[in-house]
């Protein structure tokens, strides 16, 4: 018997070439399957996708999560090439493990991003503390009907997991100002669990940030009633990063 793949594919339409390699880690509770319409979304878009499960927070080190993220990338070459550039998505716990290894030097050179979306990043004050009935849950992370259901459906969700602790070595990462690559952090203003002045901040002290708020999104805001706009706004990145960083689309004038 075999093991079974670490990971979800989400593979371009045939004929397209390849744009982009993109690396998802969920976070607190979810599952692989929590990101197959986010994934189908980008993948639409010639965009490789694959899907990894999300860091152990009990051991305290992203160490591990490094190695399958180089992995992940390695394993989702094209004929023997990785198509670039390389985008690391992580949400909530992912997200701070990814501005971890983002800003020590964990990651192998086969897993170092050209960029990283960061999507709901928890604060520091507010990092866990819904602790309640699964819709107490539920109504902190989404209002989606469709994605409360996939929660719901999912067996290997975790219930409650939104209220583990998150490590200080985590919650703090993104806001040292070490990651040097471009990111795009992303966030529902309507998510409870977010540090919406710390986000704020750390958009303005990291050398290449962009800070875009989803309105009326909760905590999961790749998942929640809004996730077109969210996928959206993260392939705009993904096109911006393949054109040096320069806006594909500018609005020259508007009368709305």
């Amino acid at each position: 018997m075999t093991d079974q793949p670490q990971y979800d594919d989400h593979h371009t339409p045939a004929g397209l070439r390849v744009r982009g390699t993109v690396v998802v880690v969920p976070g607190r509770g979810e599952t692989r399957a929590t990101y197959a319409r986010f994934g189908r979304r980008l993948a639409a878009d010639a965009y490789r996708v694959r899907v990894i499960d999300g860091p152990d927070l009990a051991a305290g080190d992203p160490g591990d999560l490094a190695d399958r993220i180089g992995a992940a990338v390695e394993g989702a070459a094209v004929e023997g090439e990785v198509a670039r550039p390389v985008v690391l998505v992580g949400a909530d716990s992912g997200a701070a493990a990814v501005a971890a290894l983002l800003g020590g030097a964990g990651l192998p050179a086969a897993g170092r991003p050209d960029a990283a979306v960061l999507a709901a990043l928890p604060g520091q004050a507010t990092a866990a503390g819904t602790a309640g009935t699964w819709d107490d849950e539920l109504a902190v992370r989404t209002s989606c009907p469709a994605h409360r259901g996939v929660l719901t459906e999912d067996g290997q969700v975790r219930r409650g997991a939104l209220d583990d602790a998150l490590p200080d070595s985590l919650l703090s990462a993104v806001h040292d100002g070490d990651i040097d690559v471009p990111v795009l952090l992303l966030v529902g203003d309507a998510d409870p669990l977010a540090d919406h002045e710390a986000l704020a901040r750390a958009a303005k002290s990291l050398p290449r940030a962009r800070l875009s708020v989803v309105h009326g999104a909760h905590h999961d805001v790749l998942n929640d009633l809004q996730h077109r706009s969210a996928a959206a706004e993260v392939v705009t990145f993904l096109e911006t990063l393949r054109n040096e960083l320069h806006p594909v689309v500018t609005v020259r004038s508007s009368t709305w």
